[in-house]
């Protein structure tokens, strides 16, 4: 598994702008004991923040642990005091971070949470180092000091703005120190935390929530519990659920077709489908060191010919957007540097002029590679539509092989492969994470792209800004470069949909560009 990623598949909900509601318990409007039934056709791999590092996860985490900031929903991009008072940086370059938590506060088991907590989090999480953790994501945490109860600095071996974003994160966790071993994953499937819900039950079928009474943070609890069933990748199972009313809210997993079935159906009254933006998006990736793709005009030549929008269309039924950048729209820094470059319709004339720059004077032989579901049940489909559409100019001999997950991982770290599929959901909704884990020094690409603007000038240069506006033109010089040496190609950025049995609300605040699926906000009228 490569470290510095939430490589996924493509999610079914949405998030509307509001305001954060604030504190404990049930609200205006809450269900007043109903629970909500929630299925997920993801896995979810930890139940140990120090472990997990996929969407599953996140969600359970983002629901039973606290950190010391939180995204408010609506997916404004800049996060909250949540179980901290505040915090803020205390130098001008970006290193140093200190919060103050809030007073009173406790985990789900009667321990009182403290500073130490905080620091033992983040320590444990770094010392465990787990590959298929988010401890990647801490590399210039240089380390952490409590010199009160109340009172955690971070120390920071280089400046990183985005701190803030990534201690808001799933990432952030904080733990009890007295219930969590020091060097090693809890194996148990307990979990103690401080979030709004407690963890009550854990197994292969469903995970079982309750309301923690001890919680005391910014979420208002508007329902009793919820339930998650597992689908374990059974998209059709998880549509037969929902439309029977087995469960409340298909989250994560239906297929483009199922959407365009329940959005049918929908005028029937029982099911409701909204339909917002994400910040999910996927790429093409190409081996810079590949004999074939390595050379620019075949990748040129590549940009030039796919058509997104005949993909997005014909594939996944209008569920995704047509992408131009490597910073999604909606993210700060979105501009549209590969349709400037290479437009929106097909070019056979300008592809085949940059095969000829190139000297490149015959077919070219190629192979596309996928995996069949890690991605979406469609990306099989996707990438053999691509290959088609290379066909179809006459100037490329292209196929589809897919194969299995685990054997894809390891053949991209071997260098296999010339061009491969990736998706990308972040970890937190900053042009940061659809740069430097790609462009950075830790490329999680592992395409052998280098470029010391990107590296050593604009990566560093936005590092520093806490006022993430002001890292604009940066981040549009980074997709501008990018465009012009084509180490990859976005293809498409995912449209979220909720899928919900009439009779459940709040559901459009449940995800949105933070990727935070928020239980507290679904009810029963």
């Amino acid at each position: 598994m490569i470290k510095h990623s939430r490589w996924t598949t493509l999610p079914i909900l949405m998030g509307l702008t509001s305001a954060l509601l604030t504190g404990c318990g049930f609200g205006i409007g809450s269900d007043g004991g109903a629970g909500i039934v929630i299925g997920m056709s993801d896995e979810v791999m930890a139940t140990d923040p120090a472990s997990g590092y996929d969407p599953g996860s996140w969600l359970l985490f983002n629901n039973v642990f606290q950190s010391l900031l939180s995204f408010p929903r609506g997916g404004a991009p800049e996060p909250e005091p949540d179980a901290a008072e505040k915090c803020s940086f205390s130098d001008s370059r970006s290193q140093v971070y200190r919060c103050t938590l809030k007073d009173g506060l406790h985990f789900s088991n009667g321990d009182s949470l403290t500073a130490q907590d905080v620091k033992f989090s983040f320590d444990r999480l770094r010392r465990i180092d787990d590959p298929a953790g988010p401890a990647v994501m801490f590399q210039a945490l240089d380390r952490v000091e409590v010199p009160d109860d109340r009172t955690v600095v971070f120390h920071l071996d280089t400046p990183d703005a985005t701190f803030p974003s990534k201690i808001a994160s799933g990432a952030g966790s904080i733990v009890d120190r007295h219930e969590y071993p020091p060097n090693a994953i809890r194996q148990d499937h307990a979990v103690i935390g401080s979030g709004p819900y407690t963890l009550d039950s854990f197994d292969k079928k469903r995970a079982t929530f309750s309301v923690n009474d001890s919680y005391k943070g910014n979420a208002q609890v508007r329902n009793s519990g919820v339930t998650l069933e597992f689908f374990h990748g059974q998209r059709g199972t998880l549509k037969q659920a929902l439309t029977a009313g087995d469960v409340d809210i298909a989250y994560r997993g239906l297929s483009a077709q199922d959407i365009a079935d329940l959005e049918k159906r929908g005028g029937s009254g029982d099911i409701d489908v909204a339909e917002g933006n994400s910040a999910e998006v996927q790429d093409l990736v190409f081996n810079m060191d590949d004999p074939v793709v390595g050379r620019l005009g075949v990748r040129r030549a590549i940009a030039y010919l796919i058509d997104r929008n005949a993909l997005v269309d014909r594939v996944y039924k209008g569920t995704a957007l047509p992408l131009y950048s490597i910073v999604p729209a909606g993210i700060t820094g979105h501009n549209t540097a590969f349709f400037d470059r290479y437009g929106a319709d097909p070019s056979r004339s300008k592809a085949a002029e940059a095969l000829q720059a190139d000297g490149i004077t015959g077919k070219v032989k190629l192979t596309l590679w996928s995996t069949p579901t890690r991605y979406g049940s469609a990306t099989d489909d996707e990438v053999k539509a691509i290959a088609d559409q290379l066909n179809a100019s006459g100037l490329f001999d292209a196929q589809m092989k897919s194969v299995s997950y685990g054997q894809y991982e390891k053949d991209i770290a071997a260098g296999k492969y010339g061009v491969y599929v990736k998706g990308w959901l972040p970890d937190y909704p900053d042009p940061d994470n659809f740069t430097a884990p790609f462009f950075g020094p830790e490329n999680v690409l592992g395409n052998n792209f280098k470029n010391e603007t990107i590296t050593q000038q604009l990566i560093p240069r936005t590092a520093i800004m806490s006022d993430r506006s002001r890292t604009a033109s940066d981040f549009d010089e980074i997709q501008k470069i990018v465009a012009d040496r084509l180490p990859m190609l976005p293809i498409w950025q995912a449209k979220q949909y909720a899928v919900v049995r009439t009779g459940v609300e709040g559901y459009t605040y449940c995800l949105d560009a933070s990727t935070v699926f928020r239980f507290w906000e679904l009810y029963k009228p």
